[in-house]
């Protein structure tokens, strides 16, 4: 008996029972339910559930039906919560000379103008922000002041008595070393970069830099652009331009503009502009690329520029001096597509904003007919479109006040959030059992006096 039992219970094991259409409706079913549970029980909770599903896209930054920006999940966090320092400049012996010069009389109103102005803005605009606090000790991120490179063009610093002022400078911070600067924040806002600073490399090489310029590995050794604690911020459009209601100028219908393109700016012995210059000379017609004046009688106009500007469908901004250029951003506003001819360049805010979307990057390898050629086999609704879509995304480069939902300055608040940290150290801070912060000699932080060795 127990062997046919046992021969039984053998074929039941071995024989496959069949799939039947019941079998295969019923598992689908389970997936199915297995599926909805899953998501109900472990979901976490997030702002984003009261979010219309049309908002949540990666594709590019969602603006709500008001036209106002909603900042995505992805790549920023659910709202903002920053707690920033702002150093005054009479609490730092030589912070008054990176501000105005030796004599003390370079303003902020003559350092606000022109493409270097972003080192004024953000700054005026902290001063007013509500993430502004007046406590070092509960401080996420400290800024520190300077007009640096406005200073330096005025003839106000040398650049020796830039760095010596620096240097005495971040000596009299104990936030500063505590860190080993990791929670400071400078802006450097030319093409120069952080190279302002002749010995940034030993004193900001874990500080937060703000600056429009990225990569200069190809022009020097070391690039003072680190793609994981540094923020690429946009350049310093004329206000006449940004400015809500009447603009210094209008942009005008495809079907008005001359030229297929345009360059405007000065050949300064780089190749790339060269080559545009000279590509302009073979094909007036498709190219216009004028000999522009900076001084003297013949000066090119602030609305003169811009009207120059918008009278092209692409505007083409190749590398200077650098590989940032801030005619790419300029040409947002007057609805010109921007073609980027600098291999090096770095843009802002890419974690939301898909530059392929509206823009163009050319090898910069390639100027010459071909690229003329290019850009005349792209069809007017094809550049309509990008047009429309910078339109929406153009108010990320406008250093409007905080209280506007989409701004430079807003994007930047997101950026810096990403860079707060629950507790910093550097090589020179140690802690004890009881959070005591000390230095190698055992002294507490607080016990700390300026000037202070720098780590």
């Amino acid at each position: 008996m127990a062997g046919i039992h046992s021969k039984a219970n053998n074929r039941l094991a071995t024989t496959p029972t069949p799939c039947t259409r019941t079998h295969q409706i019923g598992a689908l079913a389970l997936v199915i339910i297995t599926f909805f549970l899953t998501r109900l029980t472990f979901s976490p909770s997030s702002s984003l559930d009261n979010v219309p599903a049309h908002y949540i896209q990666y594709n590019a930054v969602p603006l709500a039906s008001d036209g106002s920006l909603v900042w995505p999940h992805r790549g920023y966090g659910v709202h903002l919560s920053l707690k920033i320092y702002v150093y005054t400049e009479d609490e730092i012996n030589g912070l008054k000379l990176l501000l105005y010069g030796r004599d003390g009389k370079i303003s902020p109103e003559a350092c606000i103008k022109g493409q270097w102005g972003t080192q004024v803005k953000v700054h005026k605009m902290l001063l007013q922000s509500r993430f502004r606090t007046r406590k070092k000790e509960e401080a996420d991120l400290f800024f520190v002041p300077t007009y640096v490179k406005c200073v330096r063009m005025m003839g106000g610093l040398s650049d020796k008595e830039i760095n010596q002022t620096y240097v005495k400078v971040l000596s009299q911070m104990p936030y500063f070393r505590l860190s080993g600067g990791r929670n400071h924040i400078f802006v450097f806002p030319s093409g120069a970069g952080a190279h302002l600073f002749k010995s940034w490399a030993t004193y900001l090489n874990r500080s937060i830099i703000l600056t429009p310029e990225g990569d200069r590995t190809d022009k020097r050794d070391a690039s003072a652009f680190n793609t994981w604690k540094d923020i690429i911020i946009p350049g310093n459009i004329d206000d006449g331009m940004t400015t809500q209601g009447a603009r210094l100028v209008e942009p005008l219908p495809l079907g008005k503009r001359k030229h297929l393109a345009n360059f405007l700016g000065r050949a300064q012995g780089k190749i790339g502009r060269l080559q545009l210059i000279d590509l302009a000379k073979q094909f007036p017609n498709k190219l216009e690329s004028p000999e522009l004046k900076f001084s003297g009688p013949d000066k090119l106009g602030r609305a003169a520029y811009f009207q120059h500007l918008r009278d092209a469908k692409f505007c083409l901004a190749p590398r200077g001096e650098s590989s940032w250029t801030l005619r790419f951003y300029e040409s947002f506003f007057v609805e010109c597509v921007p073609v980027i001819l600098s291999d090096q360049v770095e843009l802002p805010f890419q974690n939301v904003v898909d530059y392929s979307q509206i823009s163009i990057k050319w090898p910069s390898t390639l100027i010459g007919p071909q690229l003329l050629e290019y850009l005349e086999s792209i069809p007017d609704n094809a550049i309509e479109e990008m047009i429309a879509r910078g339109r929406k995304l153009r108010c990320l480069w406008v250093y409007a006040p905080e209280s506007e939902s989409c701004s430079a300055f807003t994007g930047i608040l997101w950026e810096l959030q990403k860079k707060v940290r629950q507790f910093h150290q550097s090589s020179e801070t140690f802690w004890l059992h009881n959070r005591t912060i000390i230095n190698r000699n055992l002294v507490e932080f607080g016990k700390w006096r300026p000037p202070v060795p720098l780590p």
